[in-house]
Formats: structure tokens, sequence, C-alpha cells
């Protein structure tokens, strides 16, 4: 089987991030079939192209997997400002299309387009239409609505259009894929998408790594590499942006001054150097930030941590996600510190894998945090369940041999139309 794969934002090697998609295709290609990736040139926290992409266009290559991969221009205006990064979007757009229809000489049974941002689903419906093959659209992230809950959207006639376009995707998707269930129940309740059309394919623990290296990693030498000691150190692992809203991880640091607590942030973004800023004048000592490391780097500082958080802005619409590295935390054995609600609020507590925190709360963060302060055990025990939860329900390995059941059962059908 060919499948394309349309993704902004598909890991270069050594990037950090979500590695949703380079999973999926490594398990795919494994499996016989042929995998083309159409991806953009920036990185989505960084904004910045490599030097090996500057003055190109496009940029055929081929990763450690064996997946082609077509880079495509992006403006680099993307962490500037909403305008920026709205022309970051649609130079996307407008160089995907141009790489689809003259590059990607090869035909496909079936295009799969994962999103955010939504209007990757423009290059989708034209690909999908020109090059007649059905498509398949993920939703990672509820869009429009988490824009304008973040207050990043706020023009009433773009908020119309999105929504507009919004429901042209859905019409021309034979098949729509949610990563929670609060996403597939959205669509089914609040859009009117027919149950039928929909499955739900969620983020995943990436085990084939945790495994790996729990193995032969030296946890304490690592801590004491970073000066860590007998700290409980709580490891955030990525965005710095509006919607992660990490100033309240930062004002629970304050309130922890002088207990062993100590907070470490991994990752990049527009407000990151507002958030060193602030550590700064406030002169916190337990607050460490490191910038973008590869995937394999991350897992090593989760591996040495003591507990996990995921954090978001306290917005209705992010009661529906799941945050990527959360399951990262329990293929780790690490509990969490869930500052989300909702279905994510729900996955830690069904799993007994760590504690719910109220957003932007700062005084019951440190108040959870203490809870684990006073009692070591309990970080062992969490961390097993977690594991052993995600081991049962979270596995990539499962989890991306059945998306790929779906995707052969759509190109069969569209290779017994043509």
């Amino acid at each position: 089987m060919r499948i394309l794969v349309l993704h902004q934002y598909f890991l270069d090697k050594g990037d950090s991030g979500g590695s949703r998609f380079n999973e999926l295709t490594k398990i795919w290609k494994d499996s016989g079939h042929q995998i083309t990736v159409i991806a953009g040139m920036v990185h989505y926290s960084t904004g910045k192209k490599k030097d090996k992409y500057k003055g190109k266009f496009i940029l055929k290559e081929t990763n450690e997997d064996q997946v082609d991969i077509f880079r495509c221009h992006v403006s680099e205006a993307y962490n500037t400002n909403f305008i920026g990064r709205l022309w970051a979007y649609f130079s996307f757009v407008f160089s995907s299309i141009v790489a689809g229809l003259f590059f990607v000489r090869q035909k496909h049974d079936v295009i799969v387009v994962t999103s955010p941002p939504l209007f990757i689903g423009i290059t989708g419906i034209i690909l999908s239409k020109l090059k007649r093959m059905p498509m398949v659209f993920e939703i990672r992230d509820l869009w429009p609505e988490s824009a304008i809950d973040t207050g990043v959207l706020t023009n009433k006639l773009i908020i119309k259009l999105a929504y507009w376009f919004e429901k042209t995707i859905y019409k021309n998707s034979v098949l729509i894929n949610c990563l929670t269930p609060a996403f597939k129940q959205t669509l089914i309740e609040k859009k009117g998408i027919n149950p039928k059309k929909i499955t739900m394919i969620p983020n995943a623990s990436d085990f084939s790594l945790s495994e790996t290296l729990m193995k032969d990693f030296d946890a304490n030498t690592f801590r004491e590499s970073k000066g860590w000691g007998d700290k409980l150190v709580i490891t955030y692992v990525g965005a710095h942006g509006v919607a992660n809203h990490l100033i309240q991880v930062l004002e629970t640091a304050e309130l922890l001054k002088g207990t062993a607590a100590h907070f470490v942030l991994i990752g990049d973004g527009m407000q990151k150097q507002e958030l060193i800023n602030w550590v700064k004048t406030k002169g916190l000592t337990n607050v460490q930030f490191i910038n973008s490391v590869p995937k394999e780097e991350v897992f090593k500082y989760i591996l040495a941590s003591d507990l996990g958080a995921s954090v978001l802005k306290k917005v209705d619409t992010f009661k529906t996600v799941y945050s990527n590295k959360t399951f990262d935390y329990m293929s780790c054995k690490k509990p969490i510190l869930m500052a989300i609600d909702g279905v994510s609020r729900e996955l830690v507590e069904q799993a007994q894998c760590g504690v719910y925190v109220e957003p932007e709360n700062p005084a019951d963060f440190a108040q959870k945090v203490r809870l684990y302060l006073n009692d070591k055990n309990r970080i062992v025990q969490e961390g097993e369940q977690g594991y052993k939860f995600a081991l049962q329900n979270f596995d990539r390995q499962k989890l991306g041999a059945t998306y790929l059941e779906y995707l052969q059962l759509i190109g069969f059908n569209n290779f017994s139309k043509n």
C-alpha cells in the first residue's frame, strides 16, 4: 500500500517535540508499505529553519526509517505574532500543494492529513481531488475552538471562515481520526458528523524507547551531573507558549522555595524568554530551563526525574485534549501532576498514576507537590500503575497497527472503485 502523509510539523532527525507520525510511519514502513511525507521546513517551537533548508523551496530527503520526505518552504515569521503565524500557515499551504502536484510523482492509495493547523486541509482537499485518492483527516487539536479560547483568534470574520472551512474539510474526508474521546463526542454532538465516519487512534506511549533506556540508563549519575542530588525533580516537557501558561508552574515554584522541590522545564516557544526573566526577577533557584533536546535525551531527563507535569491554560477547549507528553511520563514510570481538566484528568485518575491539579491555581499545585515530598513510596507505586495502564491501552505499536487496518480498508475500497 502507498500512503501519503501531510504533516506540517513532521520531525527531522534529532528534533524535539511530538513524534507521533515519525513513529507511525516507521511502523507502517516496517509492515511493508510505501510511505511518503509532505512536511514543513520550520519547527513549531523555534519558528526557524535549519541551515540545510535555507534558500530552498522544496527539498526531498529520506530519513533514517527510509521514509521519503518532501520538505516545503514555511515562512520564518511563524513565532512573531498572529499575522506572522497565519502567513507561515498559508506559505506551507502553497508550497505543499506545489510539492504534491509536481514533485510527488508516485500515485498513492490514501492521503492522511493531520492538523493543526486547520489550513493544511486546503492542501489535503486539492491533492485528494486532483490525484483521486481518499483523504483521512486527523484532529490533534480542536481548531478553531482552541485558538478562540486562548485569545489567539479574535477576528469574527476569520472565525466564521474557519468554522466554514472546518465543515468543508469534514465533508471531503472519508474518515476522521480523533485523538481523544472528547473530540469524537464534540464532532458527533456539536458538529453533526456521522459517527460511522469517525474513529479514535489516540496519542500513545513509545515503550520501545523507554524500555531500551531503562535497561542501561544510570539515572543517579545523570541526576548528579545536573546537580539535582536528593531534590524532588518535577519535569515539564513541551512548548512554552500562550496555550501552556507556564507562569503557573513558576508561581508554584515560588511557593515551594526552601523545600526539596525542583522544577525542570524543557522546550522552547514564544514565551520562554519572558518566563526566564520572571524567574530571574524573583531570584528563584529551584527552576531550571533546558532548551529543546532530541527525544532520546528527553526520555533521559524524564527517567531521572521524580514526577512529570502536564500543563495547559485554563480554558474549556483543553478539557478535550490529551497532552502527548503524559504518555511519555507513563512509559517512564513517572507519576503525573495533571494541570489539565477533562479527559486528561479522567485518564490520570482512571490509571491512578498521579493527581489532578486545578489549572492556574499555584496554591493547589504546591499542595499536590507536597503530597509527594511527604510520601516517596507514592512515586514508585503510581509510576508502576501508569506504566501498566499505558502498556495495556496506549501502546504505539498496537495502535499503529490498528490505524493501518483502517487505511488499508480505505485504500482497497478506492482501488475497487477505480
